[in-house]
């Protein structure tokens, strides 16, 4: 008898366990981009203590080689101590010239590996390029595109040969650009390891609605989509960001969303463009 409990006992603790590591799993990402990483140069107190206020998961950092390697270093550790992922941040539309500053990423991220401790390393590299700043973009378009998949191709390469997640910042509006018989945010997608969309709209059912392509398309690959929204002053229009919106409507225009693609394995959760401004707002 008391062995047929303790069997009992054994399998209710693997089903538990099981229902939790999923739960784990499934927690959604709460991310922002620290574009200007000056910020936890001077107050790197500050900065956590609004990370960690926030609840972020995620947070992408702007490289700059003018900030010391050391510098980088104790802000990863912390991190990393607080259970934040730290991705290393870069990108700009004249990358799909020759794809240099790409390459100047890479050999900045070896050199920070080569003395960077364990609880240092970065979790992956996160690279918004938009290449349709670039004057390629009006004046050859298909040109433009295939100098950017060049560049994401060998970041991708790079990526992997340092055990890094490679993900890349997309416009909702890929979906429209035709590459062969798909398009551009499908391309995207299969050749990264996950996206953050640049879905930003002030309203919920606005941002679920210019995402769901791209849900499926990341179901269709296995991989997995961050809904990106703006808090920045913009010039597209007034429902473009959050800017002229307070926190509370924010937080429960992104709760709607989350609540929607709750149960969608491609919907990894959210991201908040960008923390300096984020930051600014609740001053």
């Amino acid at each position: 008898m008391k062995k047929i409990v303790g069997i009992i006992v054994f399998l209710f603790a693997l089903v538990v366990g099981g229902v939790y590591l999923f739960a784990q799993e499934r927690q959604p990402v709460h991310a922002t981009w620290l574009w200007n990483p000056w910020l936890f140069v001077k107050d790197e107190d500050r900065v956590f203590s609004f990370l960690q206020e926030k609840q972020v998961s995620d947070v992408y950092v702007q490289i700059d080689e003018e900030i010391p390697i050391d510098t980088y270093r104790q802000f990863v550790r912390r991190a990393t101590e607080k259970g934040i992922r730290v991705y290393a941040l870069d990108g700009a539309p004249n990358w799909i010239e020759n794809g240099e500053g790409m390459e100047r990423l890479f050999r900045w991220l070896v050199e920070y590996e080569s003395v960077a401790e364990k609880n240092e390393k970065f979790y992956g590299v996160h690279l918004d390029v938009e290449p349709y700043l670039h004057a390629w973009w009006r004046t050859n378009q298909n040109g433009a595109i295939t100098s950017y998949q060049t560049v994401l191709q060998r970041a991708r390469e790079l990526a992997k040969e340092r055990s890094l997640r490679f993900e890349v910042d997309i416009p909702f509006w890929f979906d429209g650009v035709r590459y062969g018989n798909s398009n551009l945010a499908e391309w995207v997608i299969a050749n990264t390891d996950g996206v953050t969309m640049m879905a930003y709209r002030d309203q919920a059912r606005d941002i679920i609605d210019i995402v769901k392509k791209e849900m499926q398309i990341a179901r269709k690959y296995g991989k997995q989509i961050v809904v990106g929204v703006e808090t920045g002053q913009v010039d597209e229009g007034d429902d473009v960001s959050f800017f002229e919106e307070d926190e509370t409507y924010m937080n429960e225009q992104l709760a709607i969303v989350q609540k929607h693609y709750a149960r969608t394995k491609s919907f990894s959760g959210i991201a908040v463009h960008h923390m300096e401004q984020w930051m600014s707002r609740n001053e």
